[in-house]
């Protein structure tokens, strides 16, 4: 049995369900959402910027003050979704599985859903979406001398240039969970050969950035500047997102630590093929200490037996069919063995799932994981909770 081939067909008939915010389309196959959050992040930019178009264009009344801060705030939500496909298309090019692209309180994030593997993968994501702001910032800047140097459509492709630039080059800052943080922990990985070692250091640049937010913001209130109330919103809400992203990146790259010495062979279960029509009680005895394949007639895998739903069927129904209690082979479910064990227990921590099917390179089934029993390993030696 190919498992690899008929987790393929298995993951092509499941849909993809949309969570976190409203779909808006998919990208390569990748969830684009709106979170609920965005349309409060717009309120605050149209509220706070309103005043700021009345100051620049003085002849401006207020419904066109209105709508000027209306359109820069819905632009600059299409400047950071070009951002963050620019991360998302990279990755998908490099292999790396994406799992959504989100926009939200006055930002966006793309979630790939495995750790790139080496520090070159990590650079490449990481610079994509400063490329892309900076290019949208160099074309918008090229619009402005064919437009006249005065009036709202001139101000508003302004603004569009210089936030465009600015989102660019604030991701730059060196701190995660910031482009330039994962720019510098790629640098740091790179020569120290450790990626936690560069999470570390990320982590403190992050720290860092927040704070200089905040500084900054406040010295904007000391000398009375005119964009000082929008300064204030949205440094604090930025620095919130950096030291809390900071903080989430280092307490992940705690639990991706695995302890030198533990194999995953040490840990995964050995695996046994059973007919899918074999009778549920039988299967069950068989299977004490080690994981089930049901494999129907034609050699397609039916699943893992779930213990659980086999002890519930065979007190009833004993000669049932042991299919009657697998549990489905999806993607996201099979591990291979030759992946990096701490890309494993990252990958076993984030889908909700109790076991998993681990396969060589061959796509042939080499055991099964249990997640409690990788839990109980990890925390005997390293505090690990997956």
């Amino acid at each position: 049995m190919d498992a690899r081939s008929e987790v393929g067909k298995a993951g092509r008939r499941r849909p993809v369900a949309a969570e976190g915010g409203l779909l808006l389309f998919r990208v390569g196959g990748v969830p684009v959402l709106l979170a609920p959050s965005w349309w409060i992040g717009s309120l605050i930019v149209v509220v706070l910027y309103a005043p700021l178009v009345s100051r620049l264009l003085p002849e401006a009344d207020a419904a066109t003050s209105w709508a000027l801060a209306a359109a820069f705030a819905l632009l600059l939500g299409l400047s950071v979704l070009a951002h963050e496909l620019g991360h998302c298309l990279v990755a998908l090019r490099l292999g790396l599985p994406v799992r959504r692209l989100r926009l939200f309180l006055l930002g966006g994030l793309s979630e790939v859903a495995r750790s790139p593997r080496r520090p070159g993968q990590e650079g490449l994501v990481a610079i994509a979406g400063p490329v892309v702001s900076v290019l949208l910032a160099v074309f918008c800047g090229s619009l402005l001398l064919a437009l006249p140097p005065d009036g709202s459509t001139w101000l508003l492709v302004a603004q569009c240039a210089v936030a465009n630039l600015a989102v660019g080059l604030f991701n730059l800052l060196p701190g995660l969970p910031l482009d330039g943080g994962r720019l510098l922990r790629a640098g740091v990985w790179a020569l120290s050969g450790t990626r936690a070692t560069g999470t570390r250091v990320a982590v403190a640049g992050g720290g860092l950035v927040a704070v200089a937010l905040l500084v900054w913001a406040l010295w904007g209130l000391a000398v009375g500047s005119e964009d000082r109330w929008l300064r204030l919103g949205v440094c604090v809400v930025t620095a919130w997102f950096v030291a809390t992203g900071a903080t989430g990146e280092f307490a992940s790259e705690d639990r991706r630590e695995w302890p030198d010495g533990l194999r995953l062979t040490d840990v995964m279960r050995p695996v046994l093929q059973l007919p899918a029509e074999s009778p549920v009680a039988a299967a069950l005895t068989a299977s004490a200490g080690r994981g089930v394949v049901l494999v129907r007639a034609d050699g397609v895998a039916a699943g893992l037996l779930d213990e659980a739903a086999a002890q519930r069927l065979a007190a009833c129904s004993p000669q049932s069919p042991a299919e009657q209690a697998a549990e489905p082979i999806r993607p996201e479910t099979v591990l291979l063995l030759s992946e990096p064990c701490a890309d494993i227990a990252e990958h076993v921590r984030e889908v909700p799932t109790w076991q998993f099917l681990v396969v060589d390179t061959d796509g042939k089934p080499a055991g099964v994981l249990h997640r409690d029993d990788l839990r109980a390993a990890l925390s005997h030696q390293v505090g690990y909770t997956a």
